[in-house]
C-alpha cells in the first residue's frame, strides 16, 4: 500500500492522487496553505485522510508561529483553524480533527509554547496511527458480512488512499481476501473523476483482488441480473439518524439495493458521525467546479459553455442502509437508537 501523508522532518509529504495510477508523484508542503490547497484540489481526498492531513497541516502551521506568549500564539492559531475548517464543507473529519488540536492547545495554557508545538505534531502522528488501527477494526467487524463467495460492489475510493492506511470499505473487501474468501470486486468508475478507476481499482489489483470496473449507469442492470451479493461504500459524514453522505452517486446505489434485496453496508469510523445534526439534509453539500464535468486530464469533452452541475456528494437516507460498520462493531436498525448508545460515548 503506498502511504498517503507522511511526516518528513519538518515537512509533511502525501501522494498526488490526481496523478495516480499512471504516476506516483507526491507533493511536499512546508506550510499550512499547501496542506490546505492539497485539500481543495484533491490532491488527498477520503474523509478519514484529509482528517489526517488537517491535524498534522495545523501541526505544521503551529511551527511557523513566531509567538512565545501563549494567548498570542492561540489567537493565531484559531485563525489557522477557520482557515482549515473552511478547506472542504462536507466531510466533517476536518472539524473533528481540528478540534482535537484546539483541544491540545487548550489543555496546554500553562506550558512553553515550543511544548504545545511538539506536542501537537505527536498529536498528529498519533491521529494518523489511529486511523490505521480503526479501519483495520472495521474491516474485521465488517468479514462476517462477507459472504464465503461474494461479489461486491463499491463506489468512489474508501481504500488506503482516502484514510492514514488500509481504508473503511475496502479495509473491510480487504480483511475478506486476506481470511481467504473468494470474492470479486466491481468498481464504479466514479465520475467525473474517476476515483473508482484509478484509485480503487488500482488498490485492488495492487493487493491481487479480482477486480472489475464498470461505468456508473451499468450498476443497476449488474444488480437486477443477480450479479451482485452486496453493496459496500464509505461515508464522508453520517447524521444523527443515520442518513449518510458519500460521494455522488451513492444515494442511486442504495435504492438499486434496496429494490434488488441486496445488503448496502456503509463502512466509517465513528469521527464520521456528527450528533449535532439530526439528519442529512442537514448536511451541507460541496458543489465542485462545473469544468470538472465538462472536461477531463485539460480535454473539453462537452460544448464550449455548456452549462453543469456537479454535487461531491449525495445523501443517503437511512432507511436504505443494512448495516453501519464502525470499529466499535455493526451498528443496525433502528439507527438513531444505536448511534447515540455507540457514538456517544
Amino acid at each position: 500500500m503506498i502511504p498517503t501523508i507522511t511526516w518528513e522532518g519538518n515537512h509533511i509529504r502525501l501522494v498526488d492522487q490526481r496523478r495516480l495510477p499512471l504516476e506516483t508523484r507526491w507533493v511536499v508542503c512546508r506550510g499550512l496553505n499547501e496542506v490546505i490547497d492539497a485539500i481543495k484540489d484533491m490532491a488527498i481526498r477520503g474523509a478519514p485522510a484529509i482528517g489526517v492531513a488537517a491535524a498534522m497541516g495545523l501541526a505544521l502551521g503551529a511551527q511557523s508561529i513566531e509567538a512565545q506568549e501563549y494567548e498570542t500564539f492561540r489567537d493565531k492559531f484559531l485563525q489557522m483553524t477557520r482557515d482549515m475548517e473552511s478547506a472542504r464543507p462536507t466531510a466533517v473529519n476536518i472539524r473533528w480533527a481540528v478540534e482535537r488540536m484546539k483541544e491540545i492547545v487548550d489543555e496546554m495554557r500553562d506550558r512553553g509554547v515550543d511544548e504545545i508545538k511538539e506536542a501537537l505534531k505527536r498529536a498528529s502522528q498519533d491521529i494518523l496511527e489511529r486511523d490505521i488501527e480503526i479501519n483495520r477494526r472495521i474491516g474485521e467487524h465488517g468479514l462476517p458480512l462477507i459472504p464465503d463467495r461474494a461479489t461486491i460492489l463499491t463506489h468512489c475510493n474508501a481504500g488506503s488512499l482516502a484514510t492514514g492506511g488500509y481504508g473503511t470499505a475496502l479495509g473491510v473487501i480487504r480483511a475478506a481476501h486476506e481470511a481467504g474468501k473468494d470474492i470479486h470486486v466491481v468498481v464504479d468508475e466514479t465520475r467525473p473523476l474517476l476515483q473508482g478507476m484509478r484509485l480503487t481499482a488500482f488498490e485492488l489489483m495492487e493487493e491481487g483482488i479480482p477486480t472489475t470496473v464498470i461505468v456508473d449507469s451499468a450498476a443497476g442492470y449488474l444488480m437486477r441480473r443477480g450479479k451482485v451479493d452486496l453493496v459496500i461504500i464509505g461515508a464522508d459524514r453520517i447524521a444523527a439518524n443515520g442518513d449518510t453522505a458519500n460521494k455522488v452517486g451513492s444515494y442511486q446505489l442504495a435504492v438499486l439495493a434496496k429494490e434488488n434485496r441486496i445488503p448496502f453496508y456503509v463502512a466509517a469510523p465513528l469521527s464520521t458521525f456528527d450528533l449535532t445534526l439530526q439528519e442529512g439534509d442537514q448536511i451541507p453539500i460541496e458543489e465542485r467546479d462545473p469544468k470538472e464535468v465538462t472536461s477531463f486530464a485539460g480535454q473539453q469533452l462537452g460544448p464550449e459553455g455548456l452549462a453543469a452541475f456537479n454535487p461531491a456528494f449525495d445523501i443517503t437516507p437511512a432507511a436504505y442502509i443494512s448495516a453501519v460498520i464502525t470499529e466499535k462493531g455493526v451498528l443496525r436498525p433502528p439507527f438513531g437508537k444505536n448511534i447515540r448508545r455507540m457514538a456517544g460515548n
